[in-house]
């Protein structure tokens, strides 16, 4: 068995003394960067494989909309939201927005005019969503106008959206038909590459709306039925409960042909998912909506245990629970 080569000081006499900030990502067979004699993944890599299998299970929590932050990166195809920087824009950024996908899955894109495309359901590198995002947003700032911003693997010491992004600001979503958003208004033709990823896009994406009457809650129409499915924000265990309550009294139904049939985990949260006949509109889904989110707040308040049907209900609910990210 090949010895453990022994860990050589930082501070030993020849070497260059480096912080963990300095330290550029290598291959995790080769040397350390820091002159330590040992591989990368053994020395300052440490910190940073750790990171990764540590992944954050909130990674919006703390930002306004952490329910539509979820229901953007995992259900919602087509969807911009204006984003408010802390402190303001910069010189020449006359808008960051946030938006689903990008073309040609570019996890940002500064146009031409300057303004900020930033994608959410890109892939995470550092374990930590909120911090891959910032360091993707922080880049598409200060690349030239025209230029798509490329993935790269994110340290695990960067800054995080709670810390770029203006935490008072109201986080609106609006969904859209389609990717058209993809190609300025002002633009008389898009590039071949471009149009094609969006002809594609467009074929692909599901129709979706958002309700008005309640929060995070987004209709969609599927083949043979529409579904509803709701980003909660309340605690898992609490809402598991209070929807067990209501399955056992008959009152999760939102009309006829309607019912929960379960529910996804996101980053999180807990996403309750209804089968709705194919006859039913987002518009049909406001007043049922409203009206269950009325029973659903007097269920949250019981601290009554759980009878013999309502465990048995909420067993069925856990059965059926996936979980996405």
């Amino acid at each position: 068995m090949a010895k453990k080569r022994p860990q050589t000081k930082a501070g030993k006499t020849g070497q260059a003394q480096v912080t963990s900030g300095e330290i550029p990502v290598v291959g995790a067979r080769e040397p350390c960067p820091c002159g330590s004699g040992r591989r990368y993944k053994a020395c300052h890599g440490r910190a940073a494989s750790h990171a990764v299998t540590e992944l954050v299970q909130r990674p919006f929590e703390g930002l306004p909309g952490e329910c539509d932050w979820v229901a953007l990166r995992e259900l919602v195809p087509a969807a911009t939201v204006p984003l408010t920087l802390k402190g303001g824009l910069p010189e020449g950024v006359p808008s960051v927005t946030l938006a689903t996908v990008l073309p040609m899955a570019w996890p940002a894109l500064r146009r031409d005019d300057g303004s900020v495309l930033l994608a959410l359901q890109n892939d995470s590198t550092s374990g930590d969503l909120a911090r891959d995002l910032a360091d993707t947003l922080q880049r598409a700032l200060d690349v030239e106008p025209g230029t798509p911003v490329p993935a790269r693997r994110v340290s695990a010491e960067g800054p995080r959206l709670q810390e770029l992004l203006d935490t008072d600001a109201p986080f609106e979503p609006e969904v859209h038909s389609g990717f058209e958003f993809w190609i300025p208004q002002s633009t008389d033709g898009a590039d071949p590459e471009v149009a094609a990823s969006l002809e594609r896009a467009n074929a692909a994406a599901i129709p979706t709306t958002k309700l008005t009457g309640v929060d995070s809650a987004y209709w969609c129409e599927v083949p043979d039925k529409n579904h509803l499915r709701w980003v909660m924000p309340h605690p898992e265990e609490k809402l598991l409960d209070a929807l067990a309550r209501l399955q056992a009294a008959g009152g999760t139904s939102l009309g006829p042909e309607t019912r929960l049939v379960g529910s996804f985990r996101a980053h999180g949260l807990m996403v309750p998912v209804w089968d709705l006949p194919s006859s039913m509109t987002a518009e049909d889904c406001e007043k049922p909506a409203a009206e269950f989110a009325e029973r659903l707040a007097e269920a949250l308040t019981s601290e009554a245990p759980l009878t013999a049907e309502e465990r048995r209900a909420r067993g069925g609910l856990t059965n059926r629970q996936v979980t996405l990210s």
